[in-house]
C-alpha cells in the first residue's frame, strides 16, 4: 500500500504513547500558571484554563493535584517559555513552542531535529509573515443553534464558528477570537454556560503550503520528533491537508 500508508499506521500506533507526554506538557503548564497566578482556579484564569485543557484528554485528577501542589514548593523548577522558527524539507514552516529550564538543551535538541529532517532552524521572526496568533475554544455543540450562537458572541471578539469531526468522529464546535480576546470570550462562554472542551493560544497559518503526500511523510517525522521532546509544548506548520 505504499509508504505513506504504513507511515499512518506507525503515527497512529504511536498515539498512546505520546498521551504520556501530553501529560507532561500539562502538567508544565499547570506548574507556570500557578507560579504565575497562584493555586486557586477561581482566581486564576491560566490555571483555570489548563486544568480544562487536562480534562480534555483525560488526564488523571491526581496528576492536575499533584502538578498545582509541586507549583508551590520552593523547589519547583521555574520554565522559562521560548519560540523556535524553521523550515522542514520541502519549504514547509515550523514553529515550535517551548517552556525549559535549560535553555542550551532545548535550543540544541531542536537545531538538531530540523537538521536531522533535512530542514534547518531560522531566526526568531521569520515566520510572523506565515503565522499570526488566535484564541481557539473548543466545545460540544450538542443541539445549540449555532448561528444564533455566532451573533450572541460578536462582541466578544468571534471571528470564525464552525464544527469539524474529533479523532473518535464526534461532532466539536471550533472558536476563532483574536490573541487579544482570550480572556472576554472565555469569560462570555462561562457566563453562556457552555461547558468549553479546551481553551488554546495558537498559532494559525494565513497561507499554506502545497507538497505530495510522499513529501508530508517527510515533513511528519520532523513534527512527531519535535512533539516526543518533553521541552516541546506545541508544533505548528502550514503544510496543506
Amino acid at each position: 500500500m505504499g509508504r505513506a500508508f504504513e507511515f499512518r499506521k506507525e503515527r497512529k500506533f504511536k498515539r498512546w504513547a505520546k498521551m504520556a507526554v501530553q501529560f507532561t506538557r500539562l502538567g508544565k503548564e499547570i506548574v507556570m500558571a500557578v507560579k504565575a497566578g497562584g493555586g486557586d482556579v477561581n482566581t486564576n484564569s491560566r490555571l483555570r484554563t489548563a486544568v480544562q485543557n487536562s480534562k480534555a484528554v483525560n488526564m488523571p485528577k491526581d496528576r492536575v493535584e499533584a502538578a498545582i501542589k509541586r507549583a508551590t514548593s520552593r523547589d519547583e523548577k521555574d520554565y522559562e517559555e521560548l519560540v523556535y522558527e524553521g523550515y522542514a524539507a520541502h519549504g514547509v514552516a515550523v514553529l515550535v513552542e517551548t517552556a525549559t529550564d535549560n535553555i542550551n538543551r532545548t535550543v540544541a535538541n531542536v537545531r538538531s531535529y530540523f537538521t536531522k529532517y533535512n530542514g534547518a532552524l531560522g531566526k526568531t521572526g521569520s515566520l510572523d509573515f506565515i503565522f499570526t496568533r488566535k484564541s481557539v475554544f473548543t466545545f460540544v455543540p450538542g443541539d445549540r443553534d449555532l448561528e444564533e450562537l455566532e451573533f450572541e458572541l460578536i462582541d466578544a471578539g468571534l471571528e470564525d464558528l464552525f464544527v469539524e469531526a474529533d479523532e473518535e468522529g464526534n461532532d466539536i464546535a471550533v472558536l476563532h477570537t483574536a490573541f487579544e480576546d482570550f480572556g472576554k470570550m472565555q469569560k462570555t462562554l462561562e457566563e453562556m454556560g457552555i461547558e468549553v472542551r479546551s481553551a488554546k493560544l495558537e498559532r494559525v497559518p494565513q497561507s499554506f503550503k502545497e507538497v505530495t503526500e510522499e513529501q508530508a511523510v517527510d515533513v511528519l517525522k520532523l513534527i512527531d520528533r519535535m512533539e516526543e521532546d518533553e521541552d516541546v509544548q506545541a508544533v505548528y506548520h502550514n503544510m496543506a491537508e
